[in-house]
């Protein structure tokens, strides 16, 4: 297998530009912050955006813990990649995740500086250090159930000039704000979700009451319940699928917790 290396400051861009500069290079695969990700799927690993601490995320990012390792190097195996790339923020980073990976030594850097200019990266800089703000390459449906309360939009390649347009599902990617990089704690009640919810609702046509709302978390998001009253003679089908549209829509968009399910009981009837 052939190992490359996609190397830059942190924040400049890399993650951004990576599919870009895998398929320029060859590379069928690639290793960023944690994850293996090959045509634009996470096949290994988890992502070290997730860490509570900057330190605990490089610890992540360098594959220090053996069962990350062993998790890698399956997925190497099972999906027989034949060219790795690895970003790091330097030739040594590079250098020790592929030591710790087992992977062999490095044939090829690529620099961020061969692929952007330096006003690119400096506005790449800007969004990590002002906004927080961090790339991952793959779609959003890819890390979604793994980034509730972190995900915040997803990102598509449209501009030239600083990549190649492609309309693949290679150019998806995700911005999130990890855990590390607010200064405190980010925290969303349960009452501020219920009362999207309600809201949401209530904005259905025939839909005349929310009567109880039950809010049950789990690691990958929240389970809504809601029992409700609607108007004598309507859609009742048809009114609970607007509201569970509307509240996991809202949830989602206004929260980045995701909407796992949401449940509506219909229990009673008014004219």
């Amino acid at each position: 297998m052939k190992v490359i290396a996609f190397v830059g400051p942190s924040g400049t861009g890399k993650s951004y530009r990576s599919v870009m500069v895998s398929q320029n290079h060859g590379a069928d695969a690639i290793i960023d912050d944690g994850l293996l990700i090959s045509h634009g799927k996470v096949i290994a690993g988890t992502s070290a955006k997730k860490e509570d601490t900057k330190i605990a995320s490089v610890k992540h990012a360098l594959f220090m813990r053996s069962y990350q390792v062993g998790d890698i190097r399956r997925a190497l195996k099972r999906y027989n990649i034949q060219c790795l790339m690895i970003l790091g923020t330097s030739d040594e980073m590079a250098q020790k995740i592929a030591r710790n990976l087992g992977v062999g030594e490095i044939e090829e850097y690529i620099r961020i500086e061969d692929v952007a200019t330096k006003e690119e990266m400096n506005m790449a800089l800007r969004m990590r250090r002002v906004e927080g703000k961090h790339v991952i390459p793959v779609p959003t449906f890819e890390i979604k159930k793994e980034f509730s309360g972190y995900f915040l939009h997803p990102l598509r390649r449209f501009q030239k000039n600083l990549d190649t347009e492609v309309t693949s599902g290679a150019a998806d990617k995700s911005i999130v704000r990890p855990t590390f990089s607010y200064l405190g704690d980010y925290i969303i009640s349960d009452n501020v979700i219920n009362e999207i919810a309600i809201h949401e609702a209530m904005k259905i046509k025939n839909l005349e009451k929310v009567q109880n709302i039950n809010l049950r978390k789990t690691g990958h998001g929240v389970h809504i319940d809601m029992t409700v009253t609607v108007t004598y003679g309507c859609d009742i089908f048809d009114v609970c699928r607007q509201v569970q549209t509307a509240v996991r829509e809202n949830v989602e968009k206004y929260t980045s917790v995701n909407a796992r399910r949401v449940n509506v009981l219909v229990k009673n009837l008014v004219r």
